[in-house]
């Protein structure tokens, strides 16, 4: 149904009437979701999971494996299933029929995708749609307004998804044709990041539900505009943490102290302690995992309050890139015989000092550096 200028679909108080719900719907079920998932959907009811199987020319045992890996719960023989979930199955069969993708990664790409849209369409369902389908008007029911304004944002939300994904998969292309070889396409050297607020635990006791939610909000949305904007990659959420990469330690030092110097400068959010790794990470379904990424995360449990701790592949990194002095004793040498024959001195971003070598479970014994800025004299800042 289509709401134009001359009032066709409403009655005659100017109120909405949603689509009838398909002939297929269960008498238990919601008209309203019903309706909703037939304007989503843009198709109607029509196969069972073996009859939508059957048409897309795949086994039963096969789509059931895409469906799960897309997060679709088992729904035993209802005639649930639309054109799209035939065409989705046969496009998948295909991949695989031409030898462009195996079994096996047809399904990761159906994880991978369903993971990531899954997450999305919760939250634009939970933060977004909520708040714009509030009635405008008494008497009005969330109902009369649900249906007209998905009808009116399905199309541009659907735009801009394609368009944001088609963004980020030349990024991540582009990485990956830099890439030394092609080992280094799957198992990379990188920058691993662990931000963790500190005492979060403590506020969960102590903060309402939604106060709470708020700050997790603001934490995650500050962490991801200024991971996004240095050139790093956020990888997850996680509540009171945040995971990122960096394809260079310069980058990823620069973001670890704007993430402290920011929430430091917020009075509403507690400390932050960040660990840093460098080293050879494997990387899956858009996460990373590794002893880099274990490092990184053991590293962020004993930062000190507002501080950023790094592993010592990490410091040779910034030494090797010139980022950071490999002391401040070599740094002052540099200095004096640069003003000796006339020239500048080397300008350093960071400083390291290196801390008390301690026990890590699971690591061994690793010596963590305390990575700082320096200030424009050429000390620690």
């Amino acid at each position: 149904m289509t709401v134009d200028d001359t009032g066709s679909g409403a009655d005659g108080d100017g109120r909405v009437d949603p689509e009838p719900a398909p002939d297929s719907a269960d008498p238990g079920e919601d008209p309203l979701a019903l309706r909703l998932e037939g304007l989503i959907l843009g198709a109607e009811r029509r196969y069972t999971p073996f009859q939508a199987a059957r048409s897309a020319g795949v086994s039963m045992e096969l789509a059931s494996r895409f469906w799960r890996a897309m997060g679709f719960a088992d729904i035993g023989q209802a005639k649930a299933l639309t054109e799209a979930d035939v065409l989705a199955l046969r496009r998948l069969a295909g991949l695989v029929e031409a030898g462009l993708l195996s079994e096996a990664m047809a399904v990761q790409v159906a994880r991978s995708t369903g993971q990531t849209t899954a997450r999305l369409a919760e939250w634009q369902i939970d933060s977004f749609l909520e708040g714009l389908t509030e009635p405008p008007e008494p008497g009005m029911t969330r109902t009369e307004v649900t249906y007209p304004i998905v009808e009116l944002l399905l199309p541009e939300l659907q735009e801009f998804l394609v368009y944001v994904w088609r963004r980020q998969l030349a990024a991540s292309a582009g990485r990956v044709i830099q890439a030394g070889d092609d080992e280094e396409m799957v198992d990379r050297r990188l920058a691993v990041g662990f931000a963790d607020l500190v005492g979060f635990t403590r506020l969960t006791r102590r903060m309402e539900e939604e106060e709470l939610g708020e700050l997790v909000e603001a934490f995650e949305t500050t962490s991801a505009d200024l991971v996004a904007a240095r050139g790093g990659r956020l990888v997850k959420t996680l509540g009171d943490e945040v995971l990122y990469a960096a394809d260079d330690a310069g980058t990823a030092a620069e973001i670890a102290l704007l993430l402290v110097e920011t929430m430091a400068n917020d009075e509403t959010m507690p400390e932050l302690r960040v660990g840093i790794a460098f080293g050879t990470v494997t990387t899956r379904m858009g996460d990373v995992f590794g002893t880099t990424v274990n490092l990184a995360s053991r590293l962020t449990s004993i930062a000190p309050k507002d501080a950023v701790l790094v592993d010592t592949a990490f410091a040779e990194e910034l030494i090797r890139t010139r980022d950071a002095p490999a002391s401040e004793a070599a740094a002052a040498e540099e200095a004096a015989a640069a003003e000796k024959v006339g020239e500048e001195p080397p300008v350093y971003r960071f400083a390291l000092q290196p801390m008390w070598q301690r026990p890590v479970r699971g690591l061994g014994v690793v010596e963590p550096w305390l990575l700082t800025r320096r200030d424009s004299g050429g000390g620690e800042s």
